[in-house]
């Protein structure tokens, strides 16, 4: 299992998916995570004004990240401008799972308007389980996204 910081954000409408992940992470799994917010349910709110610094901590902590929103699609998109975020939509356990082993992901994001409570938390806890990157090209091809961050920084 996962031992590293782990960090929660949300928008307004992966607000209450955030709740109950909070509360599996405290009741079930007996771990901690730092929320980054949304602290109250505001239908106007925008994800980048979480994500942003949920990311940017993630990656100075060599943490993990799990976002939460409606389609998961732009929380990606804005936690991987963060230089060292390696973020993935999470659609299903296995997805999670080669996230980490393939892609050594330190972000996965949840479409709350898709996922079923119970099925977030079966991809969280495989994503939490999962902790061997399988390395050699894969790494390659991290150290290629790497490189050209900094190129393009």
């Amino acid at each position: 299992m996962y031992q590293g910081p782990l960090y929660i954000c949300a928008d307004h409408r992966g607000y209450q998916l955030k709740k109950r992940l909070l509360r599996y992470f405290e009741n079930e799994l007996k771990i901690e995570a730092i929320d980054f917010g949304p602290f109250a349910y505001d239908a106007l709110d925008d994800y980048t004004e979480f994500v942003f610094p949920a990311a940017e901590k993630t990656v100075a902590t060599e943490g993990r990240l799990i976002a939460c929103c409606g389609t998961s699609s732009g929380e990606v998109i804005a936690a991987n401008k963060v230089n060292g975020m390696r973020m993935i939509t999470a659609y299903n356990i296995e997805s999670a799972e080669l996230g980490v082993t393939k892609n050594n992901a330190n972000g996965i994001a949840l479409a709350a308007d898709v996922l079923t409570e119970d099925h977030a938390m079966a991809i969280v806890k495989k994503y939490l389980e999962t902790t061997k990157f399988l390395g050699g090209k894969y790494q390659r091809r991290n150290d290629a996204i790497s490189s050209y961050e900094q190129k393009t920084s």
